[in-house]
């Protein structure tokens, strides 16, 4: 079964948060980028609130490319 991931993005306070989601079992990878480029990754299990809750924290549609680039620390 081939899955299509949703990505989201917010930016504050001179971070950058952005969110995979597998709209089939809600699981996602969490990314936090600080101002310095540091990148935290955490695993998560959401629920089926997610796009409100989402939508609520003012997270827009994001791009998987931009994404992939953090997540393999091949961003500038």
């Amino acid at each position: 079964m081939n899955i299509i991931h949703e990505y989201f993005r917010k930016e504050f306070d001179g971070l950058i948060i952005l969110v995979q989601l597998n709209p089939e079992t809600f699981e996602g990878v969490e990314l936090t980028i600080t101002e310095k480029g540091v990148v935290e990754k955490r695993t998560l299990q959401f629920d089926e609130d997610i796009y409100e809750d989402l939508d609520g924290d003012e997270f827009t549609s994001s791009s998987p490319l931009e994404f992939n680039l953090h997540l393999k620390g091949v961003s500038g």
